[in-house]
C-alpha cells in the first residue's frame, strides 16, 4: 500500500480520474489532509463512503510517531520512530522571524563526513516523501505552532533521495498544501554536483546551502569524501552556474574544527575562493560528540576568522547555537539509542 502523503494534488486527482471519478475529488483529500489535518480517512466527511472504503484498500496515512523529545531555550529535538522501527530526527528552532524546522532525508548518510555524528551510522535508506511532510506535522502538532521556514538539512544527503525531495518541495510549496513560500524553504547538500545542476532547473526559488567545511581540496579531502568526486574548482564551477541560472543567493555553511579548518589562512584562502559571488558564509561552532575526535575551535580564534571575511567584505554570520544542554550535534539523538 502506497501512504497518501506521497501523492502531489496532481497525483491525486488523476488517481480519481483513474478511478472514474470527479477530478476535484483529489483536492477535497488534498485539502482535509493538509488544511484540515485529519488523522483518518473517515473523518473525511464530503466523501461517499464507497470513496472512503476505497482510500482506505489504496493508501496508509500516518505512519511516524514522536519517540522522545529534548528542549532547551527556543528549540526542542524530536526523535521519530519510523513504521519499520528505524529513526530520524528533526529540530525545531525559535527565531525572530519564526518557527523553522530541520528536517532529515534519509535513515543514516552516506557522505561519509569525517565530524559528522549523522554520517557515523551508514544510510540504512531513503525516507519516502511521507516520512519527511509528516515531520512537519507531528511537530506542529506537538508544539501547536505553525512552521514558517523548512531546513533539508538534518539527518541524510538531501540530494541523494533527489526524486522524494523533489516531491516533498511540491507539497509543502503548494499553495493548497502546507504552503510554505520557496523562499521559506532550504535545502543542504555536501556537493552533489550533477543534482545541483538539476535543481537548478527547476521552477522553485527554493534556497541552496552547501556544506563547505574547507577552503582547499587538501583539507576537504581529509574530512569531506565527496569531495575526491567533485573537487572543490568544479563544485564552484558549478555554483557559479547556479548562480547566474537562478539569480539566487548560496550560502556557504563553515563548520569550524579546531586546527583543522580555522586558521587565518584558511580565511584568508576561504575569502578569495568566494569573492565575487553572490553568497554568505554562515560560521558554525562545532558540536562535539563522545564519538568523533575533532574540537570545537575556541571563540577568540572563531572572532579572528569572522574578521578577516568580514575586512575581505565577504557576507559572513556566526551561526547562533542552539540546544547546548540537549543532543545539539545532527543525528546525536538517534545514535545514543544505536550504540
Amino acid at each position: 500500500m502506497d501512504n497518501i502523503y506521497n501523492l502531489t494534488l496532481t497525483d491525486l486527482e488523476n488517481y480519481f480520474v483513474g478511478q472514474n471519478e470527479k477530478k476535484y475529488k483529489g483536492q477535497q483529500v488534498f485539502d482535509w489532509l493538509y488544511r484540515k489535518r485529519v488523522v483518518s480517512f473517515d473523518e473525511m466527511t464530503n466523501l461517499k463512503k464507497e470513496v472512503i472504503d476505497s482510500l482506505k484498500k489504496e493508501f496508509t496515512m500516518r505512519t511516524l510517531s514522536i519517540t522522545k523529545v529534548e528542549r532547551d531555550i527556543d528549540v526542542n529535538k524530536y526523535l521519530f520512530a519510523l513504521s519499520d522501527h528505524e529513526k530520524v530526527e528533526a529540530v525545531l528552532m525559535d527565531h525572530l522571524y519564526g518557527n523553522s524546522l530541520c528536517i532529515s532525508t534519509q535513515v543514516g548518510c552516506n557522505m561519509g563526513c569525517k565530524f559528522c555524528e549523522s554520517g557515523r551510522l551508514k544510510k540504512v535508506r531513503n525516507l519516502e516523501t511521507h516520512e519527511m511532510i509528516e515531520q512537519i506535522l507531528l511537530v506542529e502538532e506537538e508544539c501547536g505552532k505553525r512552521i514558517s521556514h523548512v531546513v533539508v538539512m538534518g539527518i541524510g544527503e538531501p540530494f541523494d533521495n533527489y526524486d522524494n525531495l523533489i516531491k516533498f518541495i511540491e507539497i509543502i510549496n503548494h499553495p493548497k498544501g502546507i504552503e510554505l513560500g520557496s523562499r521559506h524553504i532550504t535545502v543542504s547538500t555536501c556537493g552533489v554536483v550533477p543534482k545541483i545542476k538539476e535543481f537548478m532547473n527547476l521552477p522553485y526559488q527554493v534556497n541552496l546551502a552547501v556544506s563547505l567545511h574547507a577552503p582547499n581540496n587538501e583539507i576537504r579531502n581529509q574530512i569531506m569524501p565527496i569531495n575526491k568526486v567533485y573537487p572543490i574548482e568544479i563544485l564552484m564551477t558549478t555554483l557559479k552556474e547556479y548562480i547566474k541560472k537562478t539569480n539566487r543567493r548560496v550560502t556557504f555553511e563553515y563548520i569550524l574544527l579546531d586546527g583543522i579548518n580555522d586558521t587565518s589562512e584558511c580565511a584568508i584562502e576561504l575569502a578569495n575562493l568566494v569573492k565575487e559571488m553572490n553568497c554568505y558564509i554562515n560560521l558554525i561552532p562545532y558540536n562535539e560528540t563522545n564519538n568523533i575526535s575533532y574540537k570545537r575551535t575556541k571563540p577568540l580564534n572563531i572572532s579572528k576568522f569572522y574578521d578577516i571575511l568580514k575586512k575581505n567584505r565577504i557576507n559572513v554570520t556566526i551561526r547562533r547555537e542552539y540546544g547546548s544542554k540537549i543532543s545539539a550535534a545532527c543525528g546525536q539523538l538517534r545514535s545514543k539509542k544505536e550504540d
